[in-house]
């Protein structure tokens, strides 16, 4: 194969690859060289008669800047985080990540509650939503900025990180002002003009798989963020919709192991989401760590039974609590471990 010197490049190697639809520089090239990925053999062809080209790389995954093919090793993503001795959380290392806090934010006490709890108990990012899609519009749908200022509050005290949703292209400055990683929720997976954006910043995000999304469409939503840019990008298995009706959606457990062999992005579980089913949430949270993954996003709350929203698939702080030591347990004997302190 063959790589062309990104500094010696000419501007006939850039006319080939700009008459291309997929030509783009790859984003691991060994040593000093840098190199295009593309599946187009003419392409592949015109370069390499180039005086530049030391050698060309074909790409034969479709997402190619998240595909392992253009980047063998894993993704570190560094999220920073006062909670912490070093500062700084590594999702897709060594250690698991945990991630936990009530569903919606919904007012300063019960959200303080639920932090302190996770915090104690070993989380070391909050999650929390300010602005919530609904399925109804008569549904409470966040509470907007004032959520955000909660959150940036809890943070401050407890020094954890804090993950919560954008919603829209014109949010995204608003939410990068409080959040410490950007996530993108199922619905908005393929919401192409939002990807854009966030990919544009350099936040961290979490980009959850799409209702019905295949493996090979979720990759591709990835693409769109890396492509302008922010290659601080993870992936979020939360349950697909089928035919079964006893959970609210199929937990997909097999997503973790794949991605991790098709991408070199960090893969993230959320068993809440998942079953929306709490009584399934330690279960499905059990699986996810022996299965592989590489940090859990779950639904904490004071009193479920009166949450605002999703309270079915929110544990309690009890629960919780309960939940950490067997976690903690299945990745000591998968020689991974926790980060919580």
């Amino acid at each position: 194969m063959k790589f062309l010197e990104n500094h010696r490049l000419s501007g006939h190697a850039s006319q080939v690859v700009g008459h291309t639809n997929n030509g783009m520089p790859s984003s691991n090239p060994p040593s000093s060289l840098d190199g295009f990925s593309g599946t187009n053999p003419v392409q592949s062809e015109a370069l390499a008669m180039l005086p530049e080209a030391g050698s060309i790389l074909c790409a034969s995954k479709p997402y190619k800047l998240a595909s392992r093919e253009s980047h063998p090793e894993d993704s570190i993503i560094e999220v920073p985080a006062r909670c912490v001795a070093e500062g700084v959380v590594r999702i897709g290392g060594k250690e698991v990540v945990m991630m936990a806090g009530p569903c919606t934010v919904e007012n300063e006490k019960q959200l303080m509650n639920s932090a302190e709890a996770v915090r104690k108990a070993g989380a070391v990012i909050l999650r929390g939503g300010a602005f919530k899609p609904s399925t109804s519009p008569y549904g409470f749908r966040g509470l907007g900025e004032q959520g955000l200022k909660l959150l940036a509050k809890a943070s401050n005290v407890l020094g954890m990180a804090v993950i919560t949703e954008v919603m829209t292209p014109t949010d995204v400055p608003l939410v990068c002002e409080y959040a410490d990683i950007l996530q993108i929720g199922a619905r908005n997976m393929q919401n192409y003009m939002l990807l854009d954006e966030v990919g544009r910043t350099s936040k961290p995000v979490m980009l959850k798989r799409g209702l019905s999304a295949t493996y090979e469409e979720w990759l591709l939503a990835a693409e769109y963020i890396l492509l302008q840019g922010n290659r601080n990008v993870m992936l979020c298995e939360r349950g697909i919709r089928t035919f079964e009706k006893w959970t609210r959606n199929t937990m997909d457990i097999s997503a973790i192991p794949l991605l991790k062999k098709l991408s070199h992005l960090p893969i993230i579980s959320d068993p809440s989401q998942g079953t929306g089913n709490r009584d399934l949430v330690t279960s499905m949270t059990l699986a996810s760590i022996a299965a592989g993954t590489d940090g859990l996003l779950i639904e904490v709350h004071p009193n479920p039974d009166e949450a605002l929203k999703d309270g079915a698939q929110s544990l309690t702080i009890e629960q919780f609590q309960n939940l950490m030591p067997h976690a903690l347990a299945i990745a000591t004997v998968i020689k991974r471990g926790f980060i919580t302190e």
